[in-house]
């Protein structure tokens, strides 16, 4: 019943918040740009929170010492890293407006999980092979941001003893509200393709799915003993680090670019340490 729980919320997570955002994009196919940045930075300032304050204090008390919980949050950062690295060096190239002139980083939501590289594939009208492939692509990108944040909810949950409560239900409502504006930028290419609503607003909300697979693997490793929880914690909480410092948080200044998205963090940043200490 504990797993049943887990894969409810996460699906609910996932599938439900880019579910959503795909139907959003196929009603008004439109973009905010400065409602975008607030809602990721301030999702990010929670997260930011949780995992500071909740998650890796968690590690610490598991007394597997300090150099291992350094260890594993290390190694979440350097993998998610090094797997958006290859794909930002794979698609990059192919598409014409990233050249020596543009941020080091994704200045667009289409950017950041390479729906921009499938737009233009279709565009230029390429075949159902390059498509295809471009497809996968994005699915991957995808998936290089869902599975760490379902990640950390199953890790949280592991950490609660199998209790969906506190700082595991509240990562998955925000992560939930933040698959929002990645299921439009996911639907809108899809749509232009010629792909029909329905189908567009059903295979963008199946790109959440890898949220649940974190949250699985995370809770998994979690029950393994005090090693396997700090290791699930750690790894957890290293990706989601890299994931709000070298991709949210760039992304949420270039999209309004002003003091507000930092204003939205530290408002994010307390919200989560009142949903820790409440």
């Amino acid at each position: 019943m504990d797993i049943a729980t887990l894969i409810f919320v996460t699906t609910i997570a996932g599938v439900g918040g880019t579910g959503l955002g795909g139907v959003v994009g196929a009603l008004f196919r439109r973009d905010s740009s400065r409602t975008a940045s607030l809602l990721l930075s301030f999702a990010a300032g929670v997260m930011l929170s949780i995992v500071c304050f909740d998650l890796i204090i968690s590690a610490i008390n598991t007394k597997v010492g300090i150099y291992t919980v350094i260890a594993g949050i290390t190694i979440g950062v350097a993998l998610v890293y090094a797997l958006n690295y290859l794909i930002d060096k794979r698609t990059n190239p192919e598409v014409p407006h990233i050249d020596a002139r543009h941020p080091q980083t994704a200045d667009s939501l289409e950017e950041l999980i390479h729906s921009d590289h499938l737009e233009e594939h279709i565009r230029k009208k390429d075949s159902s092979v390059s498509l295809f492939i471009a497809g996968v692509v994005m699915a991957c990108a995808i998936a290089l941001h869902n599975v760490p944040e379902g990640m950390t909810i199953g890790a949280s949950f592991a950490n609660m003893n199998g209790v969906m409560a506190g700082s595991a239900l509240v990562l998955a409502v925000l992560i939930g509200l933040h698959n929002i504006p990645e299921g439009m930028a996911v639907a809108v290419p899809l749509i232009s393709g010629g792909m029909p609503r329905s189908k567009a607003v059903l295979a963008t909300a199946l790109s959440g799915l890898p949220t649940v697979l974190g949250a699985l693997i995370g809770y998994a490793v979690g029950e393994m003993g005090p090693l396997g929880l700090a290791l699930s914690l750690c790894f957890a909480s290293g990706a989601m680090l890299y994931v709000v410092f070298g991709e949210i948080m760039p992304q949420a200044i270039l999209l309004c670019r002003s003091k507000v998205p930092a204003f939205s963090t530290l408002i994010g940043i307390m919200v989560g340490l009142l949903v820790i200490y409440m």
